[in-house]
C-alpha cells in the first residue's frame, strides 16, 4: 500500500509515530496523526483555507493527549501500537483508494476518514471549527482550488520573507526621511547589468533597514526610476529559515526553493538584513556548505538581485574573509545622520507615535530627544536612539497616566526625566536643573574643601566652559592634573565633585600599574593571551558608568605606556580594547593626581617656589604632548593649622551625624581641635593624619561604649584635652 501514499503524507505519519514515542505513549491514536497534520505546511494551509484556528487546535490536541493517553513506565518506548480507530481510518482510506483507482493519497484524503470517526476527539474538534467531511470532499473535487492551496503551502518565499512593496502599498511602512542620497545610490546599483547587488554598511541604528524600506515606498508610490517600477522587494528572514531545520539539507532546500521562486518573478529583489548571518548559516561543524555558497552562483550569473545590510565590524569579520562573496556586492556606507537631519526625521515620525500613544510632542520636546540622546547615550546611534527616547516617553505616559479625552502634551521636561532614568544620572545634571547646579558648584565645593579656593575656581571654570558648549565636542568634559603634597585635598575634591554633581566616582590607584605589562589590565589582553575575552578594567568601568568622575590617583607612579593611552582619551574621548570594543569618555571628568616635586617644595616651604618645583617635576615626568592635552594643571596649596582645625571639626560632625540614630551626639571644643591640628602639622601626611588620630583616639573609645558601656542607650560625648592629650567625656543626654 505504500506506493499509494504521497511522500508528504508518509512524512506526516512518521512524525506522528515519533511524537508518540517522545511522549512515551504506547498507543498511536488519531490525535497523534492530527497533531502531525497541524505541523505539516500543506495540512495547516488546508485547514486555514476553511478558516480554522490551527494554533488553538494544536493547543487543545496537546491537552487531550496529556490528559487521556497513558504514559509508559518503560525507559524506552518501542514502536507504538495503532488503536482500532486509527486502524479503521487507514483501512477505509486504502480501500477507498483501491475502489476509485486513486493513484496517490494526500493529507486531505486522510482528513476525510478522520472525520468519518465521529466519536474521535479530532473529528469533534474539526466539527467545532465548522469543518465537515463533505467540505473536504468538495475541495478535493474542485481540483483547481485544491492545487492552489497545495502550491501556497509549498511557497518558501511566502513562509520566509515579506513583500516590502506590498507592505508599503498597505501603509505598513513608516516614512523614510533624510536618506534620499542613499536611496538614489541603491537604485542606481540595482539598475546595473552586472554586480547589481548593493550592500549597506553602517553602525547599528543609523537606518540601513529604513533605506531598503524607503526604496519599497518609492516603488509603491511610483517615484522610483522607471526601470524599477515593477520591482518587488522581498525581505528574507534568515532566523525563520534556520529555525526547525533539524536535518542536514533542510536549510539548503529552503534557500534553494526561495532562489528558484524569486528567479521566476520578474524584477524581484531579495533584501537580507544582517546579511553577515548567512556566512555560516546552515553549515555543519567542519563543513564548508553555508548560505553564502548557495547565493554566489545566483549573484554571479545575474539571476538574483540582492540588497544586503550589515555593520562595519561584521563586514570586516565575515565578508573580508570571503572575497568571492564580497566582490559580488557594491558597498554603500550609511553614516550617522547629523543632529539637524535627525530632528527632521523624528519630526516627520512624531505624528505616528502621537497617534499610537495618544500624546502630543512640543517642538522643544522633539529637539530634546535628539540633543539629549546625542549627549547622554553614547552606545547607540542617531536617529535610532532619538526615536527610542521619543517612544519611551510615550510608553511611560501610558503606564503612569490614565488616558483622557485630550492628548497629553509631552514637554522638554518629560524628555529630561526619561533620559535621567535611562542613563542613571540625576535630573540635576540635565537641562535647566544643571544650570542651577553649575551656578552654585564652586560655592558648594568651597564649603567642603578648605583653603583650596583657587584650585576649585580653576576646576569649576573649566567644567562650566565645557557645559556652555565652548569646549571641544570630541573630548572629555575636562582633563585635569591635581598637583600638591599628600593630604591637602586632591582626592577629597574629586570625591566631593562627584557627590555634588551626582555622578559615579571611579578610582584607579596607579601604583598598581608600574610595569609595562600592566597596561593590559586597563585595556585588556592581546589576542592569544589569557583573559583576551574579558576586556580591560578601565574600559569595562567606563562602559558601565559612562557618566562619572574618573580619578587616576598618583599618576606619576604609572608606567609611561599608560601615558600614551591617556593621550587618546584626552584628545578623542575614546579608548579601544584589543577586541575592538570602544569606551566613550565624552561624559567623563578625568582627574589625575600627583605628588611630583612635593618633597623638594616642602623643604623650602614657599608657595611660589613650591609651584615652580611642581612644574619642573611634571616636565621631567610627562611629555609635552601629554601636558598640552590637559585642560588645567591645578596646584594645591599646603594646609595650615586653621584649615586642619576645620577638617578635624568636619570629621567630628560626620561622626555625630552617623550616630544620631543611636541618640548619641558628639562635639569637640577649641582645645581639642587645636590639639589634633598641631599634631597633624608635625606630620608629612597632612589631613590624613587627622583621620588617623580620630580613628585611634576617639572612634576606638566610642565603639566599646556604644556596644557595651555608657552609650548603649544613647548619650552625649564631649571631646577636650588634658595634660595627657585628647580626653573623651561620656555624659547622659540632657533633656
Amino acid at each position: 500500500m505504500n506506493h499509494l501514499i504521497s511522500p508528504n503524507l508518509t512524512q506526516t505519519i512518521n512524525t506522528a509515530v515519533e511524537n508518540a514515542r517522545e511522549m512515551k505513549h504506547e498507543m498511536l491514536t488519531i490525535e497523534h496523526i492530527f497533531l502531525a497534520i497541524l505541523h505539516n505546511a500543506k495540512g495547516e494551509e488546508l485547514l486555514k483555507a476553511f478558516g480554522a484556528n490551527t494554533s488553538q487546535m494544536e493547543k487543545l490536541i496537546r491537552i487531550y493527549l496529556a490528559n487521556h493517553i497513558p504514559i509508559s513506565q518503560a525507559q524506552e518506548v518501542s514502536l507504538p501500537t495503532q488503536t482500532p480507530a486509527l486502524d479503521r481510518v487507514f483501512s477505509s482510506m486504502i480501500e477507498h483508494a483501491a475502489n476509485s483507482n486513486q493513484k496517490i493519497l494526500e493529507i486531505a484524503d486522510l482528513l476525510v476518514f478522520i472525520l468519518q470517526e465521529e466519536e474521535s476527539y479530532s473529528a469533534k474538534l474539526l466539527n467545532a471549527q465548522g469543518i465537515t467531511r463533505l467540505d473536504i470532499l468538495e475541495m478535493i473535487a474542485n481540483e483547481e482550488k485544491y492545487q492552489d492551496i497545495q502550491q501556497n503551502a509549498d511557497s518558501y518565499l511566502k513562509k520566509y520573507s515579506k513583500n516590502l512593496v506590498q507592505l508599503a502599498k498597505e501603509g505598513k511602512i513608516d516614512p523614510v526621511i533624510g536618506r534620499g542620497q542613499e536611496i538614489e545610490r541603491v537604485s542606481e546599483i540595482l539598475c546595473r547589468r552586472k554586480k547589481n547587488n548593493p550592500i549597506l554598511i553602517g553602525e547599528p541604528g543609523v537606518g540601513k533597514t529604513a533605506i531598503a524600506e524607503g526604496i519599497a515606498l518609492e516603488i509603491a508610490h511610483k517615484r522610483a526610476p522607471k526601470a524599477l517600477h515593477s520591482a518587488q522587494i522581498f525581505a528574507l528572514d534568515i532566523g525563520d529559515m534556520v529555525a526547525g531545520s533539524k536535518y542536514r539539507g533542510d536549510f539548503e532546500k529552503r534557500l534553494k526553493g526561495i532562489l528558484n521562486e524569486i528567479s521566476q518573478i520578474p524584477d524581484a529583489v531579495l533584501f537580507i538584513d544582517e546579511i553577515h548571518t548567512i556566512v555560516g548559516a546552515g553549515s555543519t561543524s567542519g563543513g564548508s556548505l553555508d548560505a553564502s555558497n548557495l547565493l554566489k552562483p545566483a549573484l554571479a550569473n545575474g539571476l538574483l538581485r540582492c540588497i544586503g545590510a550589515t555593520t562595519y565590524s561584521e563586514y570586516k569579520t565575515h565578508f573580508d574573509k570571503d572575497k568571492a562573496l564580497s566582490r559580488r556586492f557594491t558597498k554603500i556606507e550609511v553614516n550617522e545622520p547629523s543632529l539637524t537631519d535627525s530632528y527632521a526625521i523624528i519630526k516627520e515620525l512624531a505624528p505616528i507615535y502621537e497617534k499610537y500613544h495618544h500624546i502630543s510632542y512640543t517642538p522643544e520636546a522633539l529637539k530634546a530627544c535628539v540633543d539629549l540622546s546625542d549627549r547622554y547615550i553614547s552606545e547607540k546611534y542617531l536617529p535610532d536612539k532619538a526615536i527610542d527616547l521619543m517612544d519611551e516617553v510615550g510608553a511611560n505616559y501610558k503606564i503612569h497616566a490614565h488616558m483622557g479625552k485630550k492628548p497629553k502634551l509631552i514637554t522638554k521636561e518629560d524628555i529630561e526625566n526619561i533620559i535621567s532614568k535611562s542613563v542613571n544620572i540625576p535630573k540635576s545634571q540635565i537641562g535647566s536643573d544643571e544650570r542651577g547646579l553649575l551656578k552654585k558648584l564652586a560655592q558648594k565645593l568651597k564649603t567642603r574643601i578648605y583653603a583650596q579656593d583657587k584650585a576649585i575656581d580653576v576646576l569649576v571654570d573649566a567644567i562650566k566652559m565645557n557645559k556652555a558648549g565652548l569646549g571641544e565636542v570630541h573630548r572629555p568634559i575636562g582633563s585635569f592634573l591635581f598637583v600638591g603634597p599628600s593630604g591637602v585635598g586632591k582626592t577629597e575634591l574629586s570625591k566631593e565633585l562627584s557627590k555634588v554633581l551626582g555622578l559615579h566616582f571611579e578610582k584607579f590607584d596607579m601604583s598598581e600599574y608600574m610595569e609595562s605589562h600592566s597596561v593590559s589590565k586597563l585595556i585588556g589582553s592581546p589576542a592569544g593571551y589569557v583573559g583576551f575575552e574579558q576586556g580591560g578594567l578601565l574600559i569595562d568601568a567606563i562602559k558601565k558608568h559612562p557618566h562619572c568622575v574618573l580619578l587616576l590617583d598618583e599618576i606619576e607612579k604609572a608606567h609611561s605606556d599608560i601615558y600614551n593611552i591617556l593621550l587618546q582619551v584626552m584628545d578623542n574621548a575614546t579608548l579601544t580594547d584589543n577586541s575592538g570594543n570602544k569606551a566613550d569618555f565624552k561624559n567623563v571628568i578625568l582627574i589625575m593626581t600627583s605628588n611630583a616635586g612635593s618633597k623638594e617644595a616642602n623643604i623650602l616651604g614657599f608657595n611660589k617656589v613650591e609651584s615652580s618645583k611642581h612644574q619642573k617635576a611634571l616636565k621631567d615626568i610627562f611629555s609635552p604632548e601629554f601636558r598640552s592635552r590637559l585642560d588645567a594643571v591645578i596646584d594645591f596649596a599646603t594646609l595650615g593649622k586653621k584649615e586642619f582645625e576645620k577638617i578635624a571639626n568636619k570629621y567630628i560632625q560626620d561622626i555625630s551625624i552617623s550616630l544620631k540614630e543611636k541618640n548619641i551626639s558628639v562635639s569637640i571644643d577649641a582645645k581639642g581641635l587645636s590639639n589634633i591640628a598641631s599634631r597633624s602639622l608635625d606630620n608629612s601626611l597632612g589631613a590624613r593624619e587627622i583621620r588617623r588620630i580620630i580613628e585611634n583616639e576617639i572612634k576606638r573609645k566610642l565603639s566599646d561604649e556604644i556596644l557595651f558601656g555608657r552609650l548603649k542607650n544613647g548619650g552625649e560625648v564631649k571631646i577636650t584635652t588634658d595634660k595627657n592629650g585628647l580626653k573623651v567625656n561620656f555624659l547622659k543626654k540632657s533633656l
